[in-house]
């Protein structure tokens, strides 16, 4: 595939190569992919910068990630919350985090239409959604973690929950195209959207001060049509600072780059592309001088980089959210509402 290296936007420059050669740099040889070179790793970021190399063209250097993956999940079918040098230091089964897989997965095979890959980590995604549905009530929440001696924690999030709701639409999108009929699959997808959208009083709300509980219910797609519209539109001045993007936190004059450029996808996903424009052109631009490897974030008004850390997932997200406006690969429809029909999905059931 011939892949465009920059795209030129209105006198700014995207420069592809760059950003993936930034996540390149915090690979290890055995295709780990750690937050920045040195420091730790957990499975969420890694796929997030993994298809940040699938949208640039690195196929060796995203399967070699997957590889890791795949040599490294757990019995149960999850893997730890963080390892660093290959040691697990957080060894929470975390059910966002061993989901994520799916994304990943799906995202690769729509842009490479390699059906051996999708084989091959089809044992991969199975073992790892039937961990997270393990953990799945009867009103469909699905509880955030199992602890290290295997307790689980009766805490739903709203943000985890969401990208599980994503995670979980990959994965019976797989299944469909495996031929595996999973119907237990499709079941779970719907009991979750249905709880998603009609029991949100039943996940923790202690971290509505974070954007990503504001917009990643209608990321996931979880959301859609009106009740998405009105979600944005309810919380923008929240957490929007003009010109600049979306605090992390409503109550901290920090901009992050990474849920500023989930924030472009939640908008383009909902059929915003214009807005998604306009705030991607914002921080397009907020890269280092040395490599163009982006920014994790800067505070406001005094606009000091913090923290300095080069983010392997913030780059990841960064050329997602570039496919999603230009149409990099074939999967740039990936997060757009329009793109999922969720009863054709679950169909037959």
């Amino acid at each position: 595939m011939d892949f465009k290296k920059n795209l030129k936007l209105k006198g700014k420059t995207f420069n592809i190569k760059k950003v993936a050669d930034a996540i390149v740099y915090a690979q290890k040889e055995n295709g780990e992919i750690q937050w920045c070179a040195g420091e730790k790793t957990d499975p969420w970021d890694l796929i997030e910068a993994v298809m940040g190399l699938s949208v640039a063209g690195y196929f060796n250097e995203a399967r070699k990630a997957f590889e890791w993956m795949e040599q490294n999940q757990l019995d149960d079918g999850s893997w730890y919350a963080s390892y660093l040098d290959g040691i697990p230091q957080d060894k929470t089964h975390d059910t966002n985090m061993t989901t994520y897989i799916a994304s990943g997965v799906y995202h690769h095979y729509l842009i490479t239409k390699d059906m051996d890959f999708l084989v091959r980590l089809w044992p991969v995604v199975e073992k790892a959604i039937e961990f997270a549905l393990t953990l799945q009530t009867e009103e469909g929440e699905i509880y955030w973690a199992k602890s290290p001696e295997g307790v689980v924690d009766k805490m739903s999030l709203l943000t985890g929950s969401s990208s599980v709701f994503f995670s979980l639409k990959c994965a019976v999108a797989i299944a469909n195209e495996l031929g595996h009929k999973k119907n237990n699959w499709k079941q779970a997808l719907l009991n979750l959207k249905s709880s998603l959208n009609n029991r949100i009083f039943a996940y923790n709300i202690s971290k509505s001060r974070f954007s990503m509980d504001w917009f990643y219910p209608v990321l996931s797609g979880a959301i859609t049509g009106v009740d998405a519209q009105n979600r944005i539109n309810k919380y923008w001045k929240k957490f929007i600072v003009d010109g600049m993007g979306a605090r992390c936190v409503s109550d901290e004059p920090w901009i992050t780059i990474a849920e500023t450029a989930e924030l472009v996808l939640a908008l383009r996903a909902m059929g915003r592309k214009g807005t998604a424009e306009i705030i991607f052109s914002w921080i397009v631009d907020r890269t280092y001088d040395d490599d163009g490897s982006y920014w994790c974030g800067f505070t406001f008004p005094n606009m000091l980089i913090w923290p300095e850390s080069k983010l392997s997932w913030t780059n990841g997200v960064m050329l997602l959210a570039a496919d999603s406006l230009y149409n990099i690969t074939d999967a740039h429809r990936f997060f757009h509402h329009d793109f999922w029909d969720i009863d054709k999905l679950t169909l037959g059931i």
